[in-house]
């Protein structure tokens, strides 16, 4: 995780790959937390484990709703990571990205504390 964006941003668009957000693009997924907005190396949900949540467990206490955007379709999470989340006493919701964009977004207007974790679509 090195690229980072500090900071609430809405995503103001995305496809081809990528997201972009206060004006910058980003090719890939994302990882969104209150500190901010992080590049993330995994290209798929079956490349996700616990580790990848460090923050998002870090920052327990200011998410409310965490959203994982599966990319074009749903996905479900490995066991172990659902475990990991669960057991952390953080409750998620699945969703495409499409869909999981447009919560997030709508969510964020109304400045509620949200998270998500999106795997960019073609």
């Amino acid at each position: 995780m090195q690229r980072f964006l500090p900071g609430k941003h809405l995503i103001e668009s995305f496809g081809n790959g990528g997201f972009r957000l206060a004006g910058v693009s980003h090719q890939g997924t994302i990882l969104i937390v209150p500190s901010g907005i992080r590049a993330l190396p995994v290209a798929a949900v079956a490349g996700l484990t616990p580790r990848v949540f460090d923050l998002v467990v870090a920052e327990k206490s200011d998410i409310d709703m965490f959203f994982i955007g599966t990319g074009a379709d749903m996905a479900p999470l490995p066991k172990q990571v659902s475990q990991h989340l669960r057991d952390e006493g953080i409750g998620f919701d699945i969703m495409t990205t499409n869909a999981a964009v447009r919560t997030y977004n709508v969510v964020l207007e109304e400045d509620r504390r949200v998270a998500a974790l999106l795997f960019a679509v073609p």
